[in-house]
């Protein structure tokens, strides 16, 4: 298995397990569905240029901030304050994000939309193997 595949299946089970708790914390599974669109709305970016682009998706597809809003959303309620909103962002967020990741939507670079983390995307949307780029260490 090449640690590409590694990261989409880690993914994946990453994907379930945020379901998993998002839903024995009392939310709706559907809330899942309904919010993943918003977290692609930082694509837009890329209609100003790809390096703003990139900045921009990158912000909002790392898992630094859903978990950030997961620790203040349990700690919080630990302390008897309920912000469910909190809650609810952080767990449709990290969803977003590990499932993106599992479809092999990794991370961009300043280049070309389809130039992530993970592998270069095809027309398919799916990694393809591809040569690393010039400015690429290999």
């Amino acid at each position: 298995m090449t640690p590409v595949r590694a990261q989409h299946l880690e993914n994946a089970a990453l994907a379930l397990l945020v379901a998993v708790l998002f839903v024995g914390a009392g939310f709706d599974w559907w809330w899942l569905l309904l919010c993943f669109v918003v977290f692609d709305l930082s694509a837009l970016g890329y209609l100003r240029n790809p390096k703003f682009g990139a900045f921009c998706y990158n912000l909002v597809h790392h898992y630094a901030p859903p978990a950030l809003l997961a620790i203040l959303y349990w700690a919080l309620r630990s302390a008897g304050i309920e912000l469910w909103i909190l809650g609810l962002l952080a767990g449709s967020w990290a969803f977003h994000i590990a499932v993106d990741r599992a479809l092999g939507y990794g991370l961009k670079y300043d280049d070309n939309f389809q130039h992530t983390h993970l592998a270069w995307l095809g027309a398919s949307g799916r990694s393809v193997v591809a040569p690393p780029s010039p400015s690429e260490p290999q």
